[in-house]
């Protein structure tokens, strides 16, 4: 099988299209042909070493599948092949995405939503998981709350948004104006212009000084400890972003705030929750460009860059009928 090899740390260079055997499944695993996969800032960060001691090199990374099943081993009862699927990797444990097939355990593969095509389920599995995560099992976000999501136009936001919508939450996101209209139309209630007002300033002014419930944080830099000045009293903080320094956390003591720093797990129960909101029409990703598998490097290099006119994720097409 085709599978791109990630051969040393560094930037999208380090990439390389091999030829390598193709998985055989074991007991209670299930064999997938992989239609298509996507990037996350995780996959970037895999890539240029953040996490050396966990990635023996060479290695297959990618941290989504929707595809087909091709087989299965033994003590497998959930699926057959034939079957539409998606899941996320096990993270750190054993090879990625980045292939045309993959061997996953039957107990974090869901059934493929029927609606979505294979792009947009690739594009939803770790962002989705990771927001139902988040808001659902850690900030514990309730009807009538307020939150704060920063970065609503990104591929972990604009999920968030919708998944806030869906719980009954007013949502405040930042984006840059020109992904105002694309915040607004994932159900976002107020946007604030990261680069024009500052958004504590703006939750003030829109609480009447009462801040928000919850703040979700998927940028990182001094989010964590400007967070407890836009934060309601017994508030509640939640981060996906490497913590690279120690904050200043000390306003947060007297709004008894609590952090929450997620990584997300693999199970199929996320994917069950996440598929009866898409049945609903309450969540659907969406997908901001489509690269093949053959041009990964561009397509890291494109999610890398701070000015890259994405909303929403980038999809990989491993299945080379999926490119339009």
């Amino acid at each position: 099988m085709k599978a791109m090899m990630l051969t040393s740390f560094g930037g999208p260079e380090s990439f390389e299209l091999r030829e390598v055997p193709k998985p055989v499944p074991g007991a209670g695993q299930v064999l997938v042909r992989v239609y298509a996969t996507s990037i996350n800032p995780l996959d970037y960060q895999v890539r240029r070493g953040d996490y050396p001691d966990l990635v023996p090199l060479p290695t297959i990374t990618g941290h989504d599948v929707s595809g087909v099943v091709e087989s299965v081993g033994p003590g497998v009862t959930v699926f057959a092949p034939g079957d539409e699927v998606w899941y996320t990797p096990q993270i750190f444990d054993g090879p990625g995405s980045y292939a045309e097939y993959h061997v996953a355990a039957e107990s974090i593969i869901g059934r493929k939503p029927p609606t979505l095509s294979h792009l947009e389920a690739a594009s939803l599995t770790l962002v989705g998981g990771t927001a139902w995560e988040a808001l659902v099992v850690r900030a514990g976000l309730r009807v009538g709350e307020s939150i704060l999501i920063h970065g609503g136009a990104g591929g972990v936001g604009h999920v968030a948004i919708q998944l806030a919508k869906a719980i009954g939450a007013r949502v405040f996101t930042t984006v840059r104006q020109a992904n105002a209209e694309f915040a607004r139309s994932m159900g976002a209630d107020v946007i604030i212009d990261y680069e024009k007002e500052d958004y504590v300033d703006a939750i003030h002014r829109q609480t009447d000084g009462h801040g928000v419930d919850v703040v979700f944080d998927t940028i990182g830099g001094d989010t964590l400890s400007r967070s407890p000045d836009a934060l309601a009293q017994l508030g509640r903080v939640v981060s996906i972003v490497d913590i690279a320094r120690p904050q200043n956390l000390i306003q947060a003591w007297g709004k008894n705030a609590s952090y929450h720093f997620v990584f997300t797990r693999q199970n199929r129960g996320k994917l069950d929750e996440l598929s009866a909101l898409i049945a609903r029409g309450q969540l659907r990703p969406h997908v901001g460009a489509v690269y093949s598998l053959a041009d990964l490097a561009l397509a890291h290099a494109r999610l890398e860059s701070p000015n890259n006119g994405l909303q929403g994720k980038i999809a990989i097409a491993v299945e080379p009928s999926l490119i339009a």
